[in-house]
């Protein structure tokens, strides 16, 4: 006598539609995983790179308070210069050794708050520049996240009316939020500037 298996059986009675809509629901299930460790994966370099742009932007701040105080100090110390240079030309006012040396104090010391004010403004320039790159890869994941949380939408929508269709749109802005998150992620140059001015 032959043993009947009960559960070969319902699985051969199995409706094709309903599984058809397992074999979706899960494609749905993978990719919102997958999509989820993706953007985790990202929130955390750009938690970084926001860190990073914050710093820059107060070396920024830094650097040109240094500037204008060095300007500051460069010409009060021109200024004296120029003040004890004209008392010695006068007549009444012959320049004797200590007025001389300290005119050249003076003038050295105009320099060197003029070399160090140069430095300044060159180390805010360099922080600038970096504040804007960061930007730029932080605009990337601003992108990538938008995309994929309308991705991550859009499948949620497909597992509940279980439309397949939806799945392969849902894949659109799938493929472009992973490549916006590649990009900061690799430091690629793709920024789409249009896109990203539209939203600012």
């Amino acid at each position: 006598m032959m043993d009947i298996d009960a559960l070969e059986l319902s699985e051969k009675s199995k409706p094709v539609a309903e599984s058809a809509n397992d074999r979706l629901n899960a494609m749905v299930a993978v990719t919102v995983a997958i999509l989820a460790t993706f953007m985790g994966i990202c929130k955390v370099k750009d938690d970084n790179i926001v860190q990073a742009m914050q710093q820059a932007q107060a070396d920024k701040i830094d650097q040109w308070a240094f500037y204008q105080a060095r300007n500051l100090r460069e010409e009060v110390a021109q200024a004296t210069v120029d003040t004890l240079t004209l008392n010695t030309n006068a007549p009444s006012n012959p320049a004797t050794p200590a007025v001389a040396e300290t005119i050249a104090r003076y003038a050295d010391l105009a320099r060197r708050e003029a070399t160090k004010k140069a430095e300044a403004q060159s180390k805010a320039e360099q922080a600038q520049k970096t504040y804007d790159s960061l930007n730029n890869h932080d605009d990337q994941f601003d992108l990538s996240d938008a995309l994929l949380d309308i991705a991550i939408s859009l499948l949620a929508v497909t597992a509940l009316t279980r439309r397949r269709w939806l799945y392969w749109i849902a894949l659109v802005p799938t493929v472009f939020g992973i490549l916006m998150g590649l990009s900061g992620l690799l430091g690629w140059s793709l920024h789409p500037d249009a896109l990203t001015n539209l939203l600012n």
